[in-house]
């Protein structure tokens, strides 16, 4: 099992957190004990919450805490196992009954689907992953894909293995460990949360939001990063539809930084907005709510 094998690289709770501090990610203790769990007992973490709260950028800290590569499988509608685990290179099949036929050769269909033939998506990268440490296995916005992808998980998620027909199944040497995300853009299947750790994400709270900002951005003035991370939790008051997370604050203070703004006050906040708000209706929102009151002036 790979949770033994990295017992000494994440022994606890507080070691992982300072690790993942280390690689530029604030994580609370609610976030950290589940990313430890998922590494040392091993089982998938489903890691839930709203856009911009940090999700996909967790499962990356991981990576970089434990030294260890990141294979990312980026979730859409209509997703299936030619994007997610596999597919035949056709282009060199053609190629190889060519050259056979030109040779006067026979060739076998099986020899055509053989491991020279297989190219590699991330599912089956992250299974064929060689170590010496696991791959973090990121199967992002999981959400956007439908059920029928969320059953193709089943066995991945259970036992670290995945089945093509031709070859037959294959078993992971290190299981990777596996972080999938959810926007909630849809309810997921009781069997795929059964298998599964979950956690919340939640919007941070000022002070955390603050301190996030300020390691993201440590050329900005903490000044700024104080009174763009108070900005971003007004504007999550009030009705827009796309309530800015941290990564739109980190996006904010970055785009003032450019700019060079040192103090966010109206007129400042007027030129920036279109870092933190993508919708021309939450603009109209802002706006109406005042952007003095926007930038707490």
């Amino acid at each position: 099992m790979h949770g033994d094998a990295l017992a000494g690289v994440v022994p606890d709770v507080a070691s992982l957190a300072r690790s993942l501090e280390d690689s530029g990610y604030l994580a609370d203790p609610g976030l950290a004990t589940a990313l430890f769990c998922a590494v040392r007992l091993p089982q998938p973490v489903l890691l839930e919450g709203e856009a911009g709260v940090g999700k996909t950028q967790a499962a990356k800290a991981l990576a970089a805490a434990l030294d260890t590569p990141l294979i990312r499988l980026q979730c859409f509608e209509g997703i299936d196992a030619a994007e997610a685990l596999y597919e035949w290179n056709y282009a060199r099949q053609l190629l190889g009954i060519r050259l056979a036929e030109a040779r006067g050769e026979g060739l076998e269909e099986s020899s055509l689907f053989s491991r020279d033939y297989l190219v590699e998506r991330p599912l089956l990268q992250a299974v064929e992953h060689p170590g010496p440490r696991p791959a973090v296995l990121l199967i992002d916005e999981v959400d956007r894909a439908d059920e029928e992808f969320e059953a193709f998980l089943f066995e991945l998620l259970a036992e670290a293995s995945v089945t093509i027909p031709e070859i037959g199944t294959l078993h992971a040497r290190h299981a990777p460990i596996v972080i999938l995300t959810s926007n909630r853009t849809r309810d997921l299947h009781d069997a795929l949360k059964r298998r599964c750790l979950y956690h919340w994400i939640d919007y941070p709270s000022l002070e955390h939001a603050t301190a996030i900002v300020r390691m993201r951005v440590p050329e900005a003035g903490d000044r700024l990063v104080s009174q763009i991370a108070a900005a971003v939790s007004r504007l999550r008051t009030i009705d827009v539809q796309k309530p800015p997370g941290i990564a739109e604050a980190i996006d904010w203070v970055h785009a003032a930084v450019l700019l060079g703004v040192h103090e966010l006050d109206a007129e400042a906040v007027q030129r920036t907005l279109g870092s933190v708000l993508k919708y021309r209706e939450d603009h109209d929102v802002a706006v109406e709510a005042g952007l003095a009151w926007v930038s707490g002036a």
